[in-house]
């Protein structure tokens, strides 16, 4: 018999492109997004250095080339916060449409810029535009991302990222042969023919399922699942996948209040890691070389356009750098990425300083080393990751957000590292790069402690992993009758238990556990306390000690624990209590199956010529339909 909630559909959709093809093709599709803003961040550590762009602008100041750099952040960070609202409302090809338009028009005003007035306001400009799309991609590239590949194409994306970044170099290299001001009013021009094409092709892109099901378009949701499978409508694979986005919308809608208050209250653990996954990125200091790659090597003995060259190359090795995350990424997972990442970045930073301190004949070309290590270091862990890892761990209805509150985050550190770099270079010099070095070493110890493991969890599932979800109180539990019951419950923890864990695409497995384990997990803050002695109890010591005492019956079933108030006549530890529970549980007669009358739940009443005229008799669970 068919499923009622979904809708009554057949036969294909007269779409060409289907399957992986439609896939890999909007990744790439998206991939122009994040390449706009990587080309914009990248073409401006060129230009400034340049003897004609510094003339047009009367021999700029360290302070001014800072501002005139790091404003495009500025208009980036307000449109990230601000282009939740459009995203939640009007969909993700609208904003992405938007911001592509934004992005071209601040491109135009630099490029036809006739001073430093009209350059800050297209820098400005520009930074709304990426704003609305460093927010956005993200969101769009998970949505439409299985499990299985979501790391690959989420790696991919970044990897268009670079090559903007690269490619800025590389025409900033050739134009500075040219003996005017096209020497730099044609890097910047080339951004907006990129902003254009992105602007016309989301008028053909498909619409995220997720926000057309969310905004009660059910049918073309179900069309667009169907297209990225490459399957019919009614296709079993295509109607699972829309039930399980449709349950978890209509679990988040229960919520009601969908504002930045009703995030932080609920999710203030997933919004602090968001957040400080981007804030990292910055601070571990990748734009103090993407920004101005060639005041560093400058500053190491490479003058003029040598400097520039050693930029491109290094660029090479960056793009190069970013294609191991496409196959490590969904193996791997982020946490080893990150970890590994952090101290490879660390040791690179610290030999940069290091070799600029001590100023010897191989200096230039130990920073060049050096630099290539560091960049090739981000480029495979965190500068692909904290843009995957947000909006993977935010739950649907917050899922803008959230994003758009860590991109925020990522702008404004952005903006102070752009900003203040050159003053530092100037003011403490070498000692720049130890600086950055401590933020990796921070980092490391963050991600160790805090950051959970996302590789192959689905989005809609996200809740099992972070066990962040309010909790009922108890009236509503004892009224339910089923909250802890792995059978015939209608909460999405029960109808995804079997056997106690969760299989996934990939093979790995996540525990699910009852509300009883989940009141011993500390919270976020509970385990940033416990990094410092706060709460000496690791954080899996909870789930062992539950699965070695009673945890289970002989059945393999989790053994319910009643919590009533006032039924406990006296003080017991819970695993004493497991253990009394399941002794008093594994004791009981199994009957046969057509004996069972009355049934209540794990007992069954049945008639007895004894006193009382009844006996407790344990369920024989055979007679159980599966649910």
């Amino acid at each position: 018999m068919p499923d009622p909630s979904v809708p009554l559909v057949r036969g294909k959709t007269d779409h060409k492109l289907t399957g992986h093809k439609l896939l890999y093709s909007v990744s790439v599709f998206l991939s122009i997004g994040v390449w706009l803003f990587g080309y914009d961040q990248g073409v401006m550590s060129g230009i400034i250095t340049g003897p004609y762009f510094k003339a047009y602008f009367n021999q700029p100041t360290a302070g001014t080339v800072g501002n005139m750099v790091a404003v495009l952040e500025i208009g980036a960070f307000i449109t990230s916060l601000a282009a939740a609202h459009l995203a939640d409302n009007y969909g993700r090809r609208m904003t992405l449409r938007s911001g592509a338009f934004v992005f071209t028009l601040g491109g135009a005003i630099q490029t036809w810029c006739i001073g430093l007035k009209s350059m800050i306001l297209g820098r400005v400009i520009s930074g709304f535009g990426v704003g609305m799309l460093s927010m956005v991609v993200p969101i769009y590239q998970s949505e439409i991302s299985p499990a299985s590949h979501r790391g690959l194409l989420g790696s991919v994306e970044f990897t268009g990222n670079i090559i903007g970044y690269a490619s800025s170099v590389w025409l900033d290299y050739a134009c500075s042969y040219l003996q005017s001001d096209l020497s730099w009013r044609i890097p910047l021009f080339v951004q907006c023919i990129g902003g254009a094409i992105l602007a016309l092709g989301s008028f053909i892109a498909p619409e995220s399922p997720r926000y057309l099901i969310d905004t009660d378009q059910e049918v073309e949701g179900l069309a667009v699942i169907a297209d990225f499978q490459g399957k019919e409508l009614d296709a079993p694979s295509v109607q699972e996948e829309y039930r399980e986005i449709r349950d978890a919308v209509l679990l988040d809608r229960a919520t009601g209040d969908r504002s930045y208050t009703a995030l932080w209250r609920r999710y203030k653990g997933r919004v602090l890691i968001a957040m400080s996954s981007q804030m990292f990125a910055q601070l571990n200091g990748i734009n103090v070389i993407s920004y101005y790659a060639p005041l560093v090597f400058e500053q190491a003995g490479w003058i003029g356009r040598d400097a520039i060259l050693m930029t491109g190359i290094n660029a090479m090795f960056y793009i190069a750098s970013s294609i191991p995350p496409w196959f490590l990424m969904d193996r791997a997972g982020r946490r080893p990425i990150l970890l590994s990442g952090a101290v490879a970045m660390a040791i690179a930073l610290t030999a940069i300083g290091w070799w600029i301190y001590i100023d010897q004949a191989i200096t230039p070309n130990a920073v060049v080393v050096c630099v290539v290590i560091y960049n090739s270091a981000f480029g495979m862990s965190w500068g692909p990751v904290p843009w995957l890892y947000p909006p993977e761990i935010m739950p649907l209805p917050f899922r803008a957000k959230g994003v758009s509150i860590s991109t925020a985050t990522n702008w404004l550190f952005n903006y102070w590292v752009g900003v203040s770099t050159p003053v530092f270079q100037e003011l403490i010099g070498w000692r720049l790069y130890p600086m950055h070095a401590f933020f990796c070493a921070l980092s490391f110890v963050l991600v160790y402690f805090l950051y959970p493991e996302t590789r192959g969890v689905p989005l809609e599932e996200m809740n099992l992993l972070f066990q962040d979800e309010p909790e009922l109180d108890d009236d509503d539990d004892d009224g339910s009758g089923s909250d802890d019951d792995g059978e015939g419950s209608g909460s999405e923890a029960s109808s995804l238990m079997e056997g106690g864990s969760r299989r996934y695409s990939d093979g790995s497995t996540l525990p699910i556990i009852n509300k009883s384990q989940a009141d011993s997990e500390p919270g976020f803050l509970g385990r940033v306390l416990g990094v410092f002695g706060g709460n000496s109890r690791r954080r899996g010591s909870v789930r062992g000690e539950y699965n070695a005492v009673g945890g289970l019956n002989s059945k393999g079933k989790p053994i319910r624990k009643s919590r009533r108030k006032g039924k406990r006549n006296r003080s017991v530890s819970p695993s004493e209590m497991d253990v009394e529970i399941a002794e008093e549980y594994e004791n009981l007669p199994i009957l046969p199956e057509d004996e069972a009358e009355h049934d209540i739940g794990d007992v069954e009443l049945h008639p007895s010529t004894g006193l009382g005229g009844i006996d407790l008799s344990r369920r024989n669970t055979r007679s159980v339909e599966p649910q």
